[in-house]
């Protein structure tokens, strides 16, 4: 079973993926099929695509998929280990010091991982959309709020997790479709 999203964090799968014709050989294999398959799909030599589809194995970015017969031959068949990529945002930073930053600061820490999971969910629900022709039922609101002093901010948090609470508490329940309701406030920092 393959995954829908893959998060990228090695540089050697990201400096894999740079090429432009790996792209294409990754978007060939959401499905598996062999060198010859995917030379015949992107329009390319399949001594060129077999190089392509050995680097991305060597990676870990396609694996073995099984194998077909096609007369005399055997042929090697092979599937991306996703439907989609995204980078992750841990990958500029230096791990050491992101690490102890991340130690001692956890809601900095979950709101990484905030980032890194909407930017997974919204990549499977592009391909839901794109793929499945599927509505996408979604809303995002983004507000910018200022606060005299720290005091005055926690009232806000306060009262909106409440007022969140409450209204998680209304409407939820446990049957229906599930949704993934997020709340995120950070310091809203001056472009560089």
């Amino acid at each position: 079973m393959h995954q829908a999203v893959h998060r990228l964090s090695e540089p050697q799968q990201i400096q894999a993926l740079a090429h432009p014709l790996r792209l294409d050989v990754i978007a060939a294999l959401r499905e598996p099929d062999s060198a010859a398959g995917v030379a015949r799909q992107i329009g390319r030599p399949r001594q060129q695509v077999n190089y392509h589809l050995k680097e991305l194995a060597r990676v870990g970015l396609v694996t073995p998929a099984g194998e077909r017969r096609k007369g005399n031959f055997i042929e090697q068949l092979y599937q991306a280990v996703a439907r989609r990529f995204v980078v992750s945002s841990r990958f500029t930073w230096n791990q050491e010091q992101l690490e102890a930053t991340l130690r001692d600061q956890v809601a900095l820490a979950q709101l990484t991982e905030l980032g890194e999971r909407l930017q997974r969910d919204a990549a499977r629900l592009i391909d839901a959309a794109m793929m499945d022709g599927t509505e996408i039922p979604s809303v995002s609101a983004v507000a910018e709020v200022r606060f005299e002093n720290e005091t005055a901010r926690a009232r806000f948090l306060e009262e909106y997790m409440d007022a969140l609470q409450k209204l998680l508490n209304k409407h939820g329940g446990t049957k229906g479709e599930a949704f993934r309701v997020t709340f995120a406030a950070y310091p809203e920092l001056e472009d560089a």
